[in-house]
């Protein structure tokens, strides 16, 4: 059984990739990066897939691919569309994808692969209970794990909060908008975190992003019950955990 999948993160400015270790989640040979095409739409964006799958020196064509991507996922359809083309919403993603690329794919939410990346290989590694990952970027993204087990597209980060729903002012995104100091955006993580807490009760909250690597300006003051670690594998992040999704899909 091959230790090696390919990890593709789809974002709405940028399209990143590289054959996984899902062993030991690391990289195996460089990260190939393209720019999203314009627009955004579903077969433009396989292409372009598809291209820098041929970029990866390291790819066999047994290689199974995980892709994570900015939508909600029910059973390889893209039930939602962030920053991309709406031709994506209600799309059969994992057969467009096994079409252009010619193998097995996993399509999955891109906040659940990069949770999944920390619970297996990061700072939710072996973590019993109830654990949220959460990044914070140009909104906020979240994903759902219990004792291990990934509750799939858990969208906590359109809480409403004081009518908003709060992305819109707890984000890294709404800190630099309205050019917020530490102490005014520390404010308003300590509520979108205190009412997850409230409503979750969470033993451990991961919060990545990043911002995560400025995490000893804000994680000390949030002042919550749960247990709050910084992210570890970051940028990567969507990557690993998208090759070892898929490569638990299809166990070869």
């Amino acid at each position: 059984m091959s230790k090696k999948a390919i990890g593709i993160d789809i974002g709405g400015t940028g399209i990143k990739g590289a054959v996984v270790n899902v062993k030991t989640g690391e990289l195996v040979g460089d990260r190939v990066r393209y720019e999203t095409p314009e627009g955004g739409r579903p077969q433009d964006i396989a292409e372009v897939v598809q291209k820098l799958i041929g970029e990866l020196k390291n790819a066999k064509p047994h290689h199974t691919v995980g892709i994570c991507f900015p939508a909600v996922v029910q059973h390889g359809r893209t039930m939602s569309a962030a920053n991309v083309s709406k031709e994506w919403i209600g799309l059969d993603a994992d057969a467009l994808f096994t079409q252009e690329l010619g193998r097995s794919v996993h399509v999955v939410n891109d906040a659940d692969a990069a949770g999944y990346a920390e619970i297996k290989f990061g700072a939710g590694r072996s973590k019993p209970g109830l654990v949220i990952m959460t990044t914070l970027g140009t909104g906020i993204g979240t994903a759902l794990f219990m004792d291990g087990k990934l509750v799939p597209n858990a969208e906590l980060g359109h809480l409403e909060i004081d009518g908003v729903d709060y992305e819109t002012k707890a984000s890294f995104a709404a800190k630099e908008r309205e050019n917020l100091d530490w102490p005014a955006w520390i404010e308003r993580l300590h509520k979108y975190y205190s009412t997850l807490e409230r409503l979750f009760s969470p033993d451990l909250i991961i919060i990545g992003g990043g911002v995560s690597k400025e995490h000893e300006n804000f994680l000390p003051h949030l002042g919550l019950k749960a247990t709050v670690l910084p992210a570890l594998k970051r940028n990567n992040a969507g990557i690993l955990g998208a090759a070892a999704l898929a490569k638990k899909e299809y166990k070869a």
